[in-house]
């Protein structure tokens, strides 16, 4: 619990940072992705935030290795709450009474999850089939790349009304629910019977190749995607197809047993739909296209 909590406040953490480097800088697109990572590698503030998502990685390693997936991720979704008030407070991304009802229905999400817990009751799998987890994996990146090309391709004719950034966080979600599932099997070689032996053992999976895969496309995608919607807009859908992904396709990939008591049963599933529900029905959109801070006001106290 204290590390997916702690996980949540880096990766919140780490999105803010980033988004308010990206709005100091040009414009970036993945079409130039050589000249994307030599803009954000030059600002301190976005590797700060990249600092930041890299320890909720390693956080999120260790709760993978003691709470089942489902369970995990009805958690990380209680993140979107600190999410946007850090968005409030540090991009001026102003919320409406709507999205503070829907925060509201996540904590009342998050405690139901938590108390569905049972500490060694739970069962937590370690091992998943190789080609089961790439039949689930492979269609999933293609698709997610795909349709984030789709909305590129939409997005550069003048004539189409601005876009919302909703397919832009499906198509990230998509990548980083293969990234999740990738940081579970690596988890699952994280033995204490040997360094050297750990390290063969990861290598000799898919899991280290769909990360760099993921960790490469997502990073350039995600970066062109933050710069031009609210990070309370698109993380928000991010996150949801990510929980979606994961916790559905995750479970089934690596067996894992939901609770065997019908109250903490309910508990965990009416949780995890619940904070998916909530999510789903925020507002996707924005009553009017929100421009970049200029830099000089970000350097403003």
């Amino acid at each position: 619990m204290a590390a997916a909590l702690l996980a949540n406040v880096l990766y919140s953490t780490g999105f803010v940072l980033e988004k308010r480097a990206l709005a100091a800088l040009p414009e970036v697109t993945i079409r130039q992705p050589a000249r994307l990572l030599r803009l954000v590698l030059g600002s301190p503030l976005w590797i700060g935030g990249s600092l930041s998502l890299a320890a909720g990685f390693a956080a999120q390693l260790a709760v993978y290795r003691t709470l089942p997936i489902a369970a995990a991720q009805g958690i990380f979704v209680s993140g979107l709450v600190l999410l946007v008030l850090l968005s409030a407070r540090l991009l001026g991304e102003e919320t409406t009474g709507r999205e503070r009802y829907a925060l509201g229905a996540i904590l009342l999400a998050l405690l139901m999850v938590v108390l569905s817990l049972r500490e060694g009751s739970d069962s937590v799998s370690q091992e998943a089939p190789y080609p089961l987890i790439l039949l689930v994996c492979v269609p999933s990146l293609a698709a997610g790349v795909w349709l984030y090309g789709s909305a590129e391709r939409r997005a550069r004719n003048r004539h189409r009304r601005p876009t919302t950034g909703v397919e832009y966080g499906v198509a990230v979600g998509l990548l980083y629910g293969v990234s999740s599932l990738a940081i579970k099997g690596v988890s699952s070689h994280l033995t204490t019977s040997g360094i050297g032996g750990a390290v063969l053992d990861v290598l000799g999976s898919p899991y280290p190749y769909l990360l760099l895969f993921t960790g490469v496309f997502g990073l350039v995608m995600s970066q062109a995607a933050l710069q031009r919607c609210r990070a309370s807009l698109i993380v928000p859908v991010c996150t949801t197809v990510t929980c979606l992904f994961t916790a559905v396709l995750g479970t089934l990939s690596f067996g894992e047993a939901l609770p065997d008591d019908p109250l903490r049963l309910a508990l965990r599933v009416a949780g995890t739909t619940l904070a998916v529900a909530v999510l789903l029905t925020m507002p996707k959109h924005d009553s009017a296209p929100q421009e970049p801070t200029p830099a000089k006001e970000l350097a403003s106290p």
